[in-house]
């Protein structure tokens, strides 16, 4: 009788197997193939490609770097935003690693950079990214790259600041004052904070006794150099860009391409869209479709 019951319960157990299988490894993959081919939903079911002269030359959903081999952006070409994407064996600086998608898993308190001994493995703080991109965006494309604390230099501007505290932490008589993102012997960016000289940071060493102090600086909240431009979205694949970012653009690939920032201008207005619905997201500026058309109206001669 018992292996009777035993034998019941595998039978069954046999038979649902089967038919899940067949349901869920056979039938509803099919039935989702057929439905991807239906007019309208196969090149999405595809990946959404871009095809120039029967090429795939990218996808409308996943972006992708204009740069040369070492990272460099490639003058005659809108940029895309920052890209988290990169495989660790550093064969794509700039990111954009399909394979590789994710965030950098950092936030707006990751404001002092891990400087070590060996620079190879120093860690930039979320604050000293945004400021050396901007920095960098800004001597590209000749606006200001200034933003609030952030140092003339492209680092975090952020004190460690030593002394006795008050009952609510704060330093009431500093003792010593460093500059904890400028490693030595860079000067810091402040001679000195209430009356004690700031100190560059000695690399390996760990300031976490001290206060942490953010400085703001006298630069404009609203910097020429939007916040799409120096952060990376959270896939780190985002193919778009704002129209402020791609307005700061326009001079440079206009005079790469020998042609007026209005002829620029006018593809850039081309591939921009509203929100979705007229209330949801951001306007968003295509840079893949904008690239496109401008090799195939305004080619880089020479």
């Amino acid at each position: 009788m018992r292996y009777t019951t035993w034998f019941r319960q595998h039978l069954a157990a046999l038979r649902a197997l089967v038919v899940l299988t067949a349901i869920t490894g056979i039938l509803y993959p099919l039935v989702v193939f057929g439905v991807a081919q239906l007019p309208g939903l196969h090149d999405k079911a595809e990946g959404s490609l871009v095809y120039r002269d029967g090429k795939p030359v990218g996808s409308s959903l996943i972006g992708q770097a204009f740069t040369d081999g070492a990272g460099a952006a490639l003058p005659q070409y809108f940029q895309t935003r920052p890209s988290n994407s990169a495989p660790a064996d550093g064969s794509r600086p700039d990111g954009y690693d399909p394979t590789s998608t994710g965030f950098g898993n950092k936030g707006p308190e990751d404001v002092v950079d891990t400087l070590a001994a060996d620079p190879s493995e120093s860690k930039p703080s979320l604050l000293t990214t945004v400021c050396t991109r901007s920095k960098q965006i800004g001597e590209r494309e000749g606006v200001s790259g200034a933003r609030p604390f952030c140092t003339p230099g492209g680092v975090g501007a952020v004190l460690a600041v030593f002394g006795p505290r008050d009952a609510r932490g704060e330093v009431t008589a500093p003792t010593k004052v460093v500059s904890v993102n400028e490693a030595c012997p860079a000067a810091p960016f402040l001679a000195a904070y209430r009356g004690v000289r700031v100190e560059c940071a000695q690399p390996g060493t760990d300031y976490a006794a001290g206060l942490i102090v953010p400085v703001r600086g006298d630069a404009p909240a609203d910097t020429p150099v939007p916040s799409d431009a120096v952060t990376a979205s959270g896939s780190g694949l985002d193919p778009h860009i704002s129209p402020r970012y791609a307005d700061i653009q326009v001079a440079r690939v206009a005079a790469a391409r020998g042609v007026t920032a209005e002829q620029v201008a006018g593809v850039v207005a081309g591939h921009t869209a509203g929100r979705d619905l007229g209330f949801l997201g951001e306007p968003r500026v295509d840079v893949l479709g904008v690239n496109l058309e401008l090799d195939h109206r305004y080619p880089v001669r020479g």
